[in-house]
């Protein structure tokens, strides 16, 4: 029986002041329904970080996952790019 594939997000980390867990914001731009417009959105994402090397900056692959905590239902799979 094979297990649902799980969404993945790529985004940069504006937080890791919490202990083995950061946000992840990922920007993305989406056309404004009435003018047309491409308007910057931003969404966050309260992630898993089991290691503590996620520094602020740092582009990641999240993955999907069970509930951890209240807001926490993603992890980080790798660290794509460290901060300059």
């Amino acid at each position: 029986m094979d297990r649902n594939v799980r969404k993945e997000r790529v985004g940069v980390v504006s937080s890791n002041k919490m202990e083995k867990t950061i946000v992840v914001s990922e920007t993305y731009k989406q056309k404004h329904p009435l003018y047309g417009k491409f308007v910057k959105r931003t969404k966050k994402y309260v992630a898993h970080d089991e290691k503590n090397e996620c520094n602020e900056g740092d582009k990641v692959r999240i993955m999907e996952t069970r509930p951890m905590s209240k807001n926490k239902r993603w992890r980080v799979i790798e660290i794509i790019e460290r901060a300059k």
